[in-house]
């Protein structure tokens, strides 16, 4: 009888495998609890929800937090996922000489399609243990925000879920507000 074996990584062997080429370099992965997870490819409404995003949040900002969309956040040993976009707390060098961790995040967002079971049964569970305060699912598929709040061991506490005509208001920074119905309007 053959047993199946699950191989787990840490952050470290994971970047090895990119600096040697066992992982291209335009490889859509990242790492959740050792595993690698391949990331589903960006849409059109989906880039344009992010970069909507990145925009407003970079005006509201004051310098209060940095965007970081589309990169990496350590929460520990085995887990560095790729939020959408993350509000950091200011860092002299800009995280150019380490990768932020859990304790430099104001809030995360994941802005979500066909990757919406990946972000709320495996990322939630991790930003929740990580003590993550906010995450925002901007679910694409119910044209909804679902704002995540009082991180536990098993995700949040608190969700509420806001649709257009409702506002989004950061925890860190009552003042900077999003209009759910604009960030969600389409093209169409």
């Amino acid at each position: 009888m053959s047993v199946q074996t699950t191989h787990r990584f840490n952050v470290s062997e994971y970047y090895r495998m990119a600096e040697t080429g066992v992982l291209r370099p335009d490889a859509r992965v990242e790492l959740l609890d050792g595993e690698i997870i391949d990331r589903s490819p960006i849409g059109h409404f989906h880039g344009g929800v992010v970069a909507r995003l990145v925009r407003l949040l970079n005006k509201l900002s004051n310098d209060r937090w940095l965007v970081w969309p589309q990169n990496a956040v350590r929460l520990d040993e085995n887990t560095e996922p790729q939020p959408d976009i993350a509000l950091l707390k200011p860092s002299p060098d800009d995280y150019t000489g380490h990768q932020p961790v859990a304790s430099d995040v104001f809030m995360l967002i994941e802005v979500a399609d066909s990757s919406l079971e990946l972000d709320r049964d495996r990322k939630l569970p991790h930003y929740g243990r990580a003590g993550i305060v906010e995450v925002w699912v901007v679910n694409l598929v119910d044209q909804a925000i679902e704002v995540h709040r009082e991180p536990n061991f098993t995700g949040y506490s608190s969700t509420a879920i806001l649709r257009a005509g409702d506002q989004a208001r950061l925890l860190a920074f009552p003042d900077a507000v999003v209009d759910v119905g604009e960030l969600l309007k389409s093209a169409k």
